[in-house]
């Protein structure tokens, strides 16, 4: 797969995996040597817990499981077949709503994962101390 992988967690924070693809020297369109490489684009994971890996980029909410709504939310997933477990049998403590409408249950609290969104080095989000 062309590109790189950021994971982004616990161990994971700043390290990248996989390499970029060479291609064929008959395969490059004429004039490429004259041009700027090209770095494929980077994909950016997010550790959700015990090694379960989110894109960030289609993580649209992260929300605390305590409330009524939320339960709904949950079994009206599973109904679908849209609901991902990622808790390895722990106590739910966060859930993961996606743009593909896909519910992931993780076993981390949501302000440990919204920490791991945020960039690195960006002030404005985390908790106040």
């Amino acid at each position: 797969m062309p590109g790189s992988i950021e994971i982004v967690g616990a161990e994971g924070i700043g390290r990248r995996a996989g390499h970029r693809r060479k291609t064929a020297p008959e395969a490059r369109p004429r004039g490429a040597a004259d041009q700027a490489p090209v770095s494929p684009p980077v994909l950016r994971m997010l550790n959700i817990g015990y090694g379960n890996l989110v894109v960030i980029t289609r993580v649209i909410a992260v929300i605390s499981p305590l409330s009524a709504p939320m339960r709904r939310l949950r079994e009206e997933a599973s109904n679908r077949g849209k609901l991902v477990d990622a808790t390895q049998g722990r106590r739910t403590r966060s859930i993961l709503v996606t743009d593909s409408d896909h519910v992931i249950l993780s076993a981390l609290n949501p302000e440990t994962i919204a920490a791991r969104l945020t960039p690195e080095g960006d002030e404005g989000g985390g908790a106040p101390e």
